[in-house]
């Protein structure tokens, strides 16, 4: 079906990627943008007020557990992508670790065909890393690059054999996708289920170390460097780690990172209610490394956020800490978290936030969205910076309500979103084919 034809009227427009933040309009013909500009009038367009909204490129998410094949217990495509829309993302990338791990072209193309059936936002797959993400054989990279893979990552599980992740850097080298590491040291951190520090002293809490993190972060460096090979590291978590990285960007080592919502706006003190939906790995870290992250937003060293939506079934969540899994949802409150507590608080300027989320990952990703100039695909994220409300399971799109911001009060609001100029939430409601869902 043909993409309407829709005027976007009166928006402040922040495109970081063209280096614009106006008040606007915006003309979108066909799924791409025809123009921008103020006084645009168009002939029988839909119309769209943005006024007193902001107007963004779509997310983009470079870290989901989208749990699908095999685990729609816990989150389906339906879900998954209604909850993704409902936080402003229009493209997503999803981790291998599913049942079957996607470790081969067969299934990476099954994955494919399914998701594109939906149609509803771009879901981009990760494949594995190693066979199995047991870390002892390679996949087969090129075949699994050919099938359409974005990435390589055995998230969940770090590539401790330092031999492989050599192998598998000198690959990127020549085809471009990145690895994306999950760097822990499982030697240190053991049966941690926190932080190891004063928190966890206090708590009676068997901890995971910093230096778990950061030893990892140090060796796959210098292999980039070594392989001159392609390195993306997920969900930094230490300040350590930030200085690692900046200092390898610095020598001109191929590394970019992200870091998530959770890591941005609370530390292992949250622990001090033993509830698990704050146990997430890597674990919540001191206010230092907080603010150390925060920073490394601020200046380019991180360059996305990326939420590592993790959902859970309430069962699992619901057992002790020492035994309840890892991971926390975030793609329907990414945005307005980090509105309400970066933002607002004038801790990271909204445009170098909206990079994080748009152009930034993109360039990641080495894929052409997260801007909105003439003739780039529509998918657009429409803000209210005032709305305001509450964090509560029962509104969540995602199967998951494992959300360490449960009960927060927020300001600022995804209102609408459009995927190829095709309207997918409108005034906070989705739409499938122009109808409710």
């Amino acid at each position: 079906m043909k993409a309407p034809r829709i005027l976007i009227k009166g928006g402040r427009l922040i495109d970081p990627a063209e280096g614009v933040d106006e008040v606007c309009d915006l003309l979108i013909e066909g799924g791409k943008v025809a123009a921008r500009g103020k006084g645009l009038k168009a002939e029988g367009a839909q119309g769209l007020d943005a006024k007193g909204k902001v107007v963004a490129p779509g997310f983009i998410d470079l870290h989901v557990h989208l749990r699908f094949p095999g685990q729609e217990q816990k989150e389906t495509l339906i879900t998954g992508s209604k909850a993704a829309i409902k936080g402003g993302f229009t493209t997503i990338c999803t981790m291998a670790n599913t049942d079957p791990v996607i470790d081969s072209g067969a299934v990476i193309e099954s994955v494919k065909a399914q998701t594109g059936k939906l149609g509803w936002i771009r879901i981009l797959p990760y494949a594995a890393v190693t066979m199995g993400l047991k870390g002892e054989t390679l996949t087969e990279m090129g075949e699994l690059r050919a099938a359409v893979a974005v990435g390589f990552s055995d998230d969940g599980m770090p590539i401790l054999n330092a031999g492989l992740m050599r192998r598998a850097l000198e690959y990127t080298r020549l085809a471009g996708p990145p690895v994306i590491a999950h760097c822990e040291e499982k030697s240190l951190t053991g049966a941690g289920v926190m932080h190891d520090g004063v928190t966890a002293t206090r708590l009676g809490l068997a901890g995971m170390p910093a230096e778990a993190e950061t030893v990892m972060i140090a060796r796959d460096l210098l292999l980039a460097e070594g392989t001159r090979g392609r390195l993306h590291i997920a969900h930094v978590s230490t300040g350590a780690g930030v200085e690692l990285i900046r200092a390898a960007k610095g020598r001109g080592v191929q590394v970019t990172a992200e870091v998530t919502p959770h890591h941005l706006t609370l530390t292992d003190e949250a622990l001090n209610t033993y509830e698990s939906r704050f146990k997430m790995n890597p674990p919540l870290r001191t206010e230092a490394d907080l603010e150390a992250l925060r920073n490394g937003l601020r200046d380019g060293t991180l360059d996305a956020v990326a939420t590592d939506h993790a959902p859970h079934s309430r069962a699992e969540k619901e057992l002790d800490l020492g035994a309840a899994p890892f991971g926390v949802v975030g793609l329907e409150t990414a945005a307005a978290v980090l509105l309400t507590e970066l933002v607002n608080r004038g801790t990271v300027p909204l445009p170098v936030l909206i990079a994080s989320l748009t152009a930034r990952p993109a360039q990641v990703l080495g894929i052409d969205r997260g801007r909105l100039s003439k003739g780039s695909a529509a998918d657009v994220t429409i803000l209210d910076l005032e709305a305001d409300w509450i964090v509560e399971a029962g509104s969540f799109a995602s199967k998951g309500v494992n959300s360490p911001f449960l009960g927060w009060r927020l300001k600022g609001q995804v209102t609408d979103v459009l995927v190829a100029g095709e309207p997918v939430l409108r005034n906070g409601q989705f739409l499938v084919n122009g109808e409710s869902a």
